[in-house]
C-alpha cells in the first residue's frame, strides 16, 4: 500500500506541475488587437520604407528611427525595400508573421496591395500609409495616411512659376516625373498639369520620369537638351534630387539654370536651398518628410483605443527666390 501510496503521490504532483505550466504559457502569449508576444507594455512597429533614393527619403528615415527609437515605449523593426515593391511585400508578411501592433508603409507604387492588406486586417494588425497613398476597393484595408496633399504641391508649382515669368510670357516647360506608379509623382504630375492648361502661353512640352533620383535627373534633362534645347524655358522637377541633376545638365549644355532656364521642384532639402541661394534655382515647394512625430503620436492613440484622423496632413510652405531661400535654410533639418 504505501508504494502505491507513493506512486498516486507522484501521478498528483506530475499534473499539477502540467497544469501550472499551462497557465503559464497561456497569460504570456496571451495578447489582443495583434500585439507582439513578450514584448511588455512597448508599441512594436514595423517600418518598410522605399528605399534611399534621395535626401528626403532619408530624411525620413532618420525621423522615424530617431522619434522611435528614442521613445522607450516603442519597438522599431524597420526594412528597406530598395524601391522594389517585392521587397515590401516580403517584408509586410514578416511584420505580420512576428505580430507587430502597428505597420507603417511608405508604398513604392499605388496598385498590388490588396492581398498582403487583407492579411494585415486578418491579423488584427491597422496599417498606416507614409507620405504615397495607395489605389485599393476596400479602403478600410489602411486605417490612416500620414503625409502631404501631392496636387496642391503640383498647383503651387506651376502657379508660382507662371508668377515668376508672368502670364502673358510664352513659356516651354519640360517635366521630370518621379517614379512610375507612385502617387507622389500621379498627384504632382496632375495638380501642375491642371493650372498649366489653364494658361495658354504655357506649355509642357516634354515630360518623362527620372525615378526621383539625381542620377536620373540629369540623365533626362540631358535627353530634352539635346533634343530641345534652344526651345526650353523652365524645369518642373517632382523632387530635389532631380533638380539638382536637371541643374549639372544645364550647366554642362552651356547655360545658366536659374536663369536661361528657371528650376521648379518639390520636397525642400538643403541642396536645393543653396541651389536657389546660388541663383541655381528658383522655386521650393515643400514636402515636409520629417513625420516620426505624427506617426509616434498616431501609434500612441491606436494603442489607447482611441480613433485618429483618416489623413493627418504635414504642414508646409512655399519658398522663392534667394532670400526666402536664405531665411529658411538655417533651420532646415534635412
Amino acid at each position: 500500500m504505501g508504494k502505491a501510496k507513493k506512486g498516486w503521490m507522484l501521478l498528483i504532483a506530475s499534473m499539477l506541475a502540467i497544469f501550472l505550466l499551462a497557465g503559464c504559457n497561456s497569460e504570456s502569449s496571451g495578447s489582443s488587437g495583434g500585439t507582439s508576444k513578450g514584448k511588455g507594455d512597448k508599441i512594436v512597429v514595423g517600418f518598410s520604407q522605399i528605399g534611399a533614393e534621395s535626401g528626403w527619403r532619408t530624411a525620413e528615415t532618420d525621423s522615424i528611427k530617431k522619434t522611435l527609437g528614442n521613445d522607450p515605449q516603442f519597438e522599431l523593426k524597420f526594412s528597406d525595400a530598395q524601391q522594389k515593391q517585392e521587397n515590401q511585400i516580403k517584408a509586410l508578411r514578416s511584420f505580420i508573421a512576428q505580430k507587430v501592433d502597428l505597420i507603417a508603409l511608405a508604398p513604392v507604387v499605388e496598385s498590388g496591395w490588396e492581398t498582403v492588406l487583407k492579411e494585415a486586417k486578418n491579423a488584427g494588425i491597422p496599417v498606416i500609409l507614409l507620405d504615397r497613398g495607395i489605389k485599393v476597393k476596400d479602403e478600410s484595408l489602411y486605417t490612416s495616411f500620414i503625409g502631404s496633399d501631392f496636387i496642391t504641391e503640383g498647383e503651387n508649382a506651376a502657379k508660382e512659376l507662371i508668377n515668376l515669368m508672368g502670364k502673358d510670357s510664352k513659356v516651354n516647360i519640360v517635366e521630370l516625373q518621379g517614379t512610375v506608379g507612385a502617387s507622389a509623382a500621379n498627384d504632382r504630375m496632375a495638380g501642375f498639369a491642371k493650372e498649366i492648361k489653364a494658361n495658354a502661353n504655357y506649355k509642357i512640352i516634354k515630360s518623362q520620369t527620372g525615378d526621383f533620383t539625381r542620377t536620373k535627373g540629369k540623365e533626362v534633362m540631358e535627353a530634352f537638351l539635346k533634343s530641345d534645347g534652344d526651345n526650353i524655358d523652365a524645369v518642373y522637377a517632382h523632387n530635389d534630387d532631380m533638380a539638382l541633376g536637371a541643374i549639372q545638365a544645364i550647366e554642362e549644355y552651356g547655360l545658366k539654370p536659374g536663369k536661361d532656364i528657371k528650376v521648379v521642384s518639390v520636397d525642400g532639402i538643403k541642396d536645393i536651398f543653396e541651389a536657389v541661394i546660388a541663383g541655381k534655382s528658383n522655386i521650393i515647394v515643400e514636402c515636409n518628410p520629417l513625420l516620426g512625430p505624427q506617426l509616434a503620436q498616431a501609434a500612441k492613440d491606436l494603442k489607447a483605443g482611441k480613433e485618429i484622423e483618416r489623413w493627418i496632413k504635414t504642414d508646409e510652405d512655399v519658398f522663392v527666390g534667394k532670400d526666402a531661400a536664405e531665411e529658411a535654410l538655417s533651420s532646415r533639418q534635412y
